[in-house]
């Protein structure tokens, strides 16, 4: 199968997003950007109450809207205190991998939009100094945060703005090699985000009409578990596109769209992860099909959120999942090949 998939495009898009700080409720920022490039394509976008962004694309048909959705809300974290010394406890945002974030850049962001860096570190970081500084559990209760400004104490701190309830963005080292590997934090979900505006780029520019009219929600919530709790009334059934896990007893590559079963959730929808199996297979995509063992989409919080419709999930196949992620250009085609073939059957 022969899709004019602009690769410059979609890597371009996933750099400027992955790079772009949007932890779970501190979205807005993000969605503007997203809403710029929607309109360059002269698709309609809104927003709903909480943020979630919902694109329209007139289809062929109005008989039924089928819904996309990717978020773009990532991990963080949070404020929690000040401490004596001047450093701060945080509060995770989502469920990042926490020993990954030792010795991580970050920066804090005050209600006022001043902006600081820092440094995640162990409450013992250094070998000459602490018996445990390689053996203490990286939790957050043994870490912290290290200000980069001349603090001494809680007071100088707080003399910054900074105070409890203050964004923490973790630097996402973002990285698109020539070999087309994409490193980065968050490739969970901005992967997929990418991927669907990357579809949208070659369906304004291909005029191309999906077969039904389409819905594309971009969740701002998902990492906490509500982000398509509210879906427009319209949709019937959902596809998801979210990254697809790999590791023990999984048969997913950083080179393939793969197609979810079951989760942690209970079962996809049957006929719908039907039609996506026949439909890589019928056109020669690389894909697997997996069961995610400790998983949950936009598919279980719209069904959670009582939405009457069918669900299905696909994505890129990304490695080490909420740590220092990696995919491969190939599971990013694959995927948008596969979504453009189920909206357009």
């Amino acid at each position: 199968m022969e899709l004019k998939i602009n690769k410059e495009y979609v890597l371009k898009t996933a750099e400027e997003i992955l790079k772009f700080d949007s932890p779970t409720g501190f979205c807005f920022d993000i969605v503007d950007l997203i809403e710029k490039k929607v309109n360059e394509f002269g698709y309609k976008l809104t927003r709903t109450n909480k943020g979630c962004a919902v694109i329209e694309v007139p289809g062929k048909s109005s008989e039924k809207t089928i819904g996309l959705s990717a978020h773009v809300d990532t991990l963080g974290a949070m404020v929690r205190s000040i401490t004596a010394d001047g450093t701060l406890k945080f509060t995770l945002l989502g469920g990042p991998c926490v020993p990954t974030l030792d010795s991580e850049y970050c920066k804090i962001r005050t209600r006022d939009g001043k902006i600081y860096t820092g440094t995640f570190l162990s409450t013992s970081p250094s070998v000459h100094v602490f018996d445990d500084a390689s053996s203490k559990k990286r939790e957050p209760q043994n870490m912290e945060v290290r200000i980069d400004e001349v603090v001494k104490s809680k007071e100088d701190v707080e003399k910054l703005g900074i105070c409890p309830g203050d964004f923490i963005f973790i630097d996402p080292k973002t990285t698109i090699t020539e070999s087309g590997f994409i490193k980065s934090r968050f490739i969970d979900d901005k992967g997929s985000v990418s991927c669907l505006l990357g579809l949208l780029e070659m369906m304004s520019r291909e005029n191309i009409v999906p077969s039904y009219n389409v819905k594309i929600l971009i969740s701002t919530y998902e990492e906490v578990g509500h982000g398509a709790a509210y879906l427009p009334k319209d949709i019937t059934e959902l596809l998801t596109v979210d990254m697809g896990c790999i590791g023990d007893d999984l048969s997913c590559t950083e080179y393939d769209v793969s197609i979810c079963a079951k989760d942690s959730s209970g079962p996809y929808d049957y006929n719908m992860t039907t039609d996506l199996v026949n439909l890589a297979k019928a056109n020669g995509i690389s894909y697997a099909v997996d069961i995610y063992p400790r998983y949950g989409s936009d598919v279980s919080a719209a069904l959670s959120g009582g939405n009457d419709i069918r669900g299905a999930l696909v994505g890129p196949g990304v490695h080490a999942s909420h740590g220092m992620e990696r995919t491969h250009y190939e599971a990013f085609e694959n995927t948008i090949k596969l979504v453009y073939l189920y909206i357009t059957k």
